[in-house]
């Protein structure tokens, strides 16, 4: 066996240069003591009271962002320069963090943890807040929207910042979206005093559950089970045509059932399948490419998914496990979308796969790795006999610690324990960030009734738009397009752009968040499940990590490739293609998500689930623009057109869409033939 090991501390290097929200500056003592100590003291208090029980509402949501706030300003630069450069004076920067940036780390942590402190007469203020509530609530919106700037960039901050805007000064907006406004006294009540802001729903999730698995993530890969998961892929697909690339599908398929971030997924497999790959002859942008679409699916991969659909749970009030259950086939969807265009570039390219001898054995690497794989049966286990998702979490991260201190083939020290417990903590922080960020812009929708408008306005457009293109359906039977399926169409199109666009600068789970607001309810507006709504609002906000110019995970894996990461981001984007057409199949027919319409039917899925098969391949054969044999440009348009038609749940549509592809593949069936017999 020659495939490589798994070396975490390259892993981390990788991850710190590539994701922003990972890239802190470097501080010393004192700073370093007092990082470390809060990074540890955060992750040691999330595991006491999912052991313990919940505090108090309030409570929880405060000292979770007390934690991320504080650490924040110590671990974040104001600016890039000051965020990398040494401290020019160690008085003024005591441990190479600025004064201020100490006073900025207090004040949020004072400012956080004051209303839970004051909560005995909280609903007395409410709507008429003391001269303390206008200072310390103007001080954490203050320092919320800097910490976000600072771990997010300034694209998130715009929107927050104009939401703020239009809160206050809304009576000056012409046409549908004008309102009346509000005093600023009126926006720190609703922000601050009560949970419809910065301590909503994000929030309260972020500290509940988000973190609980982020750290299961990390200490399952640090004891072994993501070395695990790239060695059964190489067994799995190693030796057929392009093998690395499939094994890159596979193993991030695999790791994204821990790992809900798409930069950790990416560096962690790709830092040994991209070299694989580029070794058997795959372009460096391609193997880049092709190892960040896989790894982006982790966001939407049961049991741990990224941050929001743990929001969406909450926000739909339904259980987590439904969020699993209603992700798991549109998740497999998208590896398949992914490897249908590894498995016919490889055929196009006439690339080989690995040899038996750069192959590990799957008897060998069963037996030494099977203990690492106990602690996400024991997470399932406790998710699917109805336990809360955190005890669940707690118990998973217990027993991976356990087999990660006994495991003799890859023992934990104490060390590494402390280690990775501050590591868990450190991926708390952008994302609190941006939760609590959010969390202000959706408290300005519920206060100014944006919501509705933006929502109302959506599907009025795309109804007229609908009306205007009818016509050109006049030649198809009467029922095989209606102007429902049409209008619902457009606006899936208008939401989808927008998800595309606004996602070129906002990380995942804000996009969806701030989409869940103002884009969800047009699709509830038009008849579509609730559930539906969502997922289609978060499978296109995941395509955020693949968008140029912002692309994070196609950047992660560009600089491991040694490609241009523009060039990257788009073949990622186009690898990416079932995670464009699977949510308008799912919108169409709710049924692939299994629980999100009552009277689930087998049959009703396995059409659903048939026919958008078909489209995938039809797609993956027009992107490859290979078959049987190479494709025209006219074949491949001619595929893809069939993979559009296969989103409708409508079966006149369907067949002519089969009957559509079947033209150019018989074509290229004969030919490829004629180039055997030749």
């Amino acid at each position: 066996m020659t495939t490589d090991k798994l070396d975490l501390k390259t892993t981390a290097e990788l991850e710190a240069k590539y994701d922003p929200e990972m890239h802190f500056r470097q501080v010393v003592q004192p700073a370093k003591i007092v990082c470390g100590a809060m990074l540890l003291a955060m992750s040691l208090w999330h595991m006491y009271i999912a052991w313990g029980g919940m505090p108090q509402t309030h409570w929880l949501a405060a000292i979770h962002l007390a934690f991320v706030l504080s650490i924040c300003f110590l671990v974040y630069g104001a600016t890039k320069r000051g965020h990398d450069s040494a401290p020019a004076n160690r008085w003024l920067s005591p441990g190479g963090v600025p004064l201020y940036d100490w006073a900025l780390s207090i004040g949020a942590a004072v400012s956080a943890l004051y209303i839970p402190w004051t909560l005995d007469d909280l609903a007395f203020r409410v709507g008429n807040p003391t001269d303390a509530d206008m200072v310390f609530g103007t001080i954490l919106i203050f320092v919320v929207i800097e910490a976000a700037r600072r771990s997010m960039g300034w694209p998130l901050t715009v929107i927050v910042l104009g939401s703020l805007l239009y809160a206050v000064y809304g009576y000056l907006v012409p046409g549908l979206l004008a309102h009346p406004g509000s005093t600023w006294g009126g926006v720190v009540s609703h922000i601050y005093l009560l949970d419809q802001g910065i301590f909503g729903i994000p929030i309260q999730v972020m500290a509940t559950l988000v973190f609980h698995f982020v750290l299961f993530g990390v200490i399952a890969t640090r004891m072994g089970l993501g070395q695990l998961f790239i060695d059964i892929g190489y067994c799995i697909a190693g030796k057929s045509p392009g093998g690395p690339a499939k094994v890159s599908v596979i193993s991030s398929a695999m790791m994204g059932t821990i790992s809900g971030s798409s930069v950790a997924n990416t560096v962690t497999t790709g830092s040994l399948t991209i070299p694989a790959m580029k070794r058997i002859g795959y372009r460096p942008h391609f193997a880049a490419a092709v190892e960040a679409a896989s790894s982006t699916g982790g966001q939407i991969t049961p049991p741990i998914m990224g941050a929001a659909a743990f929001v969406m749970a909450e926000f739909l009030a339904i259980p987590y496990l439904d969020i699993c259950i209603a992700a798991a086939v549109p998740a497999l969807m998208h590896y398949v979308g992914v490897f249908t265009i590894v498995h016919f570039e490889a055929r196009r390219t006439g690339l080989r796969g690995l040899t038996a001898e750069e192959l590990p054995r799957l008897g060998r690497v069963l037996r030494d790795g099977w203990p690492t794989i106990i602690p996400l049966v024991v997470l399932v286990t406790i998710i699917f006999q109805g336990y809360t998702p955190y005890k669940a979490a707690f118990w998973g991260i217990i027993t991976a610690l356990a087999v990660g201190m006994i495991n003799p083939r890859n023992r934990m020290s104490p060390r590494d324990v402390l280690d990775t417990l501050m590591e868990g903590s450190r991926y708390a922080i952008a994302v609190g960030t941006a939760a609590a960020a959010v969390g202000i812009f959706v408290g300005v929708i519920t206060l100014s009734g944006l919501g509705f408008k933006v929502s109302y306005a959506v599907t009025q457009a795309a109804a007229q738009f609908a009306e205007d293109i009818m016509p050109l359906f006049s030649f198809l039977p009467a029922d095989a397009v209606t102007l429902k399926d049409v209008t619902l169409f457009i606006t899936l199109v208008f939401i989808g752009l927008a998800c595309i666009a606004m996602g070129t600068g906002i990380p995942t789970t804000a996009l969806y968040i701030i989409l869940a607001a103002i884009a969800a309810p047009a699709l509830v507006l038009m008849g579509v499940p609730q559930l539906a709504a969502h997922l289609f609002v978060l499978y296109y906000g995941v395509l955020a990590d693949l968008t140029p110019p912002v692309c994070v995970a196609a950047y992660a894996a560009a600089g491991i490739a040694g490609s241009n990461p523009f060039r990257t981001g788009v073949q990622a984007f186009q690898m990416g293609n079932a995670k464009v057409l699977v949510p308008f199949v799912f919108v169409y027919s709710p049924v692939m998500l299994i629980v999100a319409v009552p009277g689930f039917n087998w049959v009703d899925f396995a059409v659903t689930t048939g026919s958008c098969l078909a489209g995938i391949f039809f797609l993956g054969m027009a992107i490859a623009g290979f078959a049987f044999a190479r494709l025209g440009a006219l074949s491949r348009i001619v595929l893809a057109i069939s993979a559009v038609m296969m989103i409708s749940p409508n079966v006149t549509a369907t067949v002519l869409g089969i009957a559509l592809a079947m033209v150019p593949l018989g074509f290229n069936r004969l030919a490829a033939r004629r180039l055997a017999t030749a």
